[in-house]
């Protein structure tokens, strides 16, 4: 999808009608794809990583990284203003969850044990993103 920021969804109706159901799952209701299912754990080509809910570039393949997790995993976002993080308070811990700084979609959870230069492993739905070959 390749909204235009004034053309977003406005209502769950309208946003369960422009999704896909497990796109709409984890972007709108903070939801995770099974371990290892995403077709973008393999992606290597030049390209960046768009919001499957609005259409911002979150991630470059110049920062993604094999973390073997089962979750397509970046070391850095494309820039400093293309997710947010927040506290998430879900399953009995915290961790820090990443959302889409245009749309506020899921994305998935940040955590400190990756790779340098950031040490930052953003682990990251797979069906929240749609890549673009470059």
């Amino acid at each position: 999808m390749s909204n235009q920021p004034d053309q977003l969804p406005q209502t769950d109706a309208e946003w369960r009608e422009q999704l896909a159901p497990q796109e709409y799952n984890i972007l709108r209701e903070a939801g995770t794809e099974p371990a290892g299912s995403s077709s973008l754990l393999t992606v290597d080509d030049d390209g960046v990583f768009r919001c499957a809910g609005c259409g911002k570039v979150l991630f470059t393949t110049d920062e993604k990284f094999k973390s073997g997790t089962g979750w397509p995993s970046f070391y850095d976002p494309a820039d400093n203003d293309a997710v947010e993080t927040k506290p998430d308070h879900s399953l009995g811990r915290t961790r820090t969850e990443v959302v889409c700084s245009e749309c506020g979609g899921h994305l998935g959870h940040v955590f400190d044990d990756g790779p340098e230069p950031t040490g930052k492993r953003y682990c990251i739905n797979g069906a929240a993103l749609d890549f673009e070959e470059s």
